[in-house]
């Protein structure tokens, strides 16, 4: 990739019937204590970063990311991140570092965290965020936004994660006549749950794309991205080609390089639409009035991705590869995708699990099973299940996740914050942001610029008047 990118989780929380210490809201603030405060693996807030969040409501970690409360819900934030390899080691960390919480605190057997988007009593819903950098220079211009809207509707046929039966949000129900029409399962878990197709504010409208310009970095040269569209991942394969794909189209977008006939008439009953296809067809009317498929459209950016961005970078060579070979076999046969999606892989053992209990759809324990799938924890999870037969193709390996647990990047800012981290976490005067550190009698460092990582000047801010310390660089 050429541009930094970011992923947001936010993680459900599941607690044992059985359990006297309290419910879901609680174990959440445990854990986030037991990161900062026991196992020291990052510094906490000091200040108030909004209303939202009071001192001590979460922090920056060692490896560059941040872990907090979110209205109850811990989330996750991975550092900047400059490659595929970076994008998917970072998000697969802080599954760990949740995991790896619990068990330390002997929680293991009774709480468990669900990397998913959806809650089936409440009809509540979760995101995975993802935050892309783009050049302030390039123009949103109608076409623009419009072919962007339509690759976000249609990418979910490889990124979605799949989920059991629908949700009509409250308030913004717009397709009661179909209610006849039950929907067992669907391949995102995000689309029952978008809106709008641009909009500024996340909760209650939320849209395909976040309209907030909050860049984090230089406003004159950078903007951000920030996409609500998405599903939390537990394939590792899945989360690269879906970072991987979008960095690809943006690429285009930001030349002004433009398929033909992908605008779609509405993408957002277009993202619902695909979700619900039982039959896989995929169809979706565009801003003429003709029809295309899903794949039809993927091919039409895939095509210009070949065409204009091949032979640039073996990052941008794997991702053209995979996205053929995706589109080729969901073509083909989605269900022989169950190694690589997440969506194929859960309705296949969903099915293998309908025809062993004789059971219909509608039965209540598929959406316990549905949940099962995103459990962090690898002896319950489902999707842990399918990596003991073998059957998943992974994109990592476990040691760089762990090592990601840790180290921040070495590439982008995040590694002069992990520096930052790693020596004022057992100080009281201390301000760390994404884009500047502040220590008390000196000169703030802003960091304004993602690309560098400034790791000369943080060691000037913490270490230019102490002689007996050096930082710790990462690798």
């Amino acid at each position: 990739m050429n541009r930094i990118v970011g992923l947001e989780t936010e993680y459900g929380c599941l607690v044992s019937n059985d359990d006297r210490q309290g419910g879901p809201d609680a174990f959440p603030i445990r854990v986030k204590n037991h990161i900062f405060n026991v196992a020291r693996l990052g510094a906490i807030d000091l200040h108030y970063r909004d209303y939202e969040e009071p001192p001590r409501n979460g922090g920056f970690l060692l490896n560059g990311g941040r872990l907090y409360l979110d209205m109850g819900h811990i989330e996750y934030s991975t550092p900047e991140c400059l490659s595929l390899r970076d994008v998917v080691s970072f998000d697969h960390a802080g599954d760990h570092l949740l995991q790896g919480a619990l068990e330390a605190m002997g929680l293991a057997d009774r709480v468990s965290f669900v990397k998913n988007n959806i809650d089936h009593h409440t009809g509540a819903t979760f995101g995975c965020h993802e935050n892309y950098l783009m050049k302030r220079n390039a123009q949103f211009t109608p076409q623009v936004l419009s072919a962007l809207l339509s690759f976000l509707a249609t990418r979910q046929i490889f990124s979605g994660a799949g989920r059991v039966g629908q949700a009509n949000p409250l308030a913004f129900e717009f397709d009661h006549h179909r209610h006849d029409q039950p929907v067992h399962f669907q391949i995102s878990q995000r689309a029952d749950h978008i809106v709008n197709d641009i909009y500024q504010w996340v909760q209650f409208n939320r849209a395909i794309i976040n309209a907030r310009d909050e860049p984090l970095a230089d406003y004159r040269r950078y903007r951000r991205l920030h996409l609500l569209i998405g599903d939390s991942n537990m394939s590792q394969y899945a989360t690269a080609l879906k970072v991987g794909t979008t960095s690809l189209v943006l690429d285009l977008l930001e030349e002004g390089i433009l398929p033909k006939r992908v605008g779609l008439m509405d993408p957002v009953q277009a993202t619902r639409d695909i979700s619900r296809d039982p039959h896989y067809r995929w169809i979706v009317r565009l801003e003429n009035g003709q029809t295309r498929t899903a794949l039809e459209i993927q091919h039409s950016f895939l095509g210009l991705a070949k065409h204009y961005l091949a032979g640039i970078s073996p990052e941008n060579d794997w991702v053209i590869r995979e996205w053929e070979a995706i589109l080729d076999g969901l073509e083909r046969d989605p269900m022989s995708q169950t190694d690589k999606i997440d969506w194929v892989a859960k309705k296949w053992m969903l099915q293998m699990f309908l025809e062993q209990e004789h059971l219909g759809w509608d039965d209540p324990w598929l959406q316990s099973l549905d949940l099962e799938y995103h459990n962090l924890d690898p002896r319950r999870g489902l999707y842990f299940a399918l990596a003991e037969q073998g059957r998943l193709q992974y994109v990592v390996t476990p040691e760089r996740v762990a090592f990601c647990m840790q180290n921040p990047p070495g590439n982008t800012r995040a590694a002069a914050r992990g520096i930052a981290v790693r020596h004022l976490r057992d100080q009281d005067r201390y301000v760390i942001n994404w884009d500047g550190i502040t220590v008390e009698n000196k000169d703030p460092l802003v960091m304004n610029d993602p690309f560098h990582t400034y790791q000369s000047e943080v060691a000037q801010l913490l270490f230019s008047d102490r002689d007996d310390q050096k930082p710790v660089v990462p690798q």
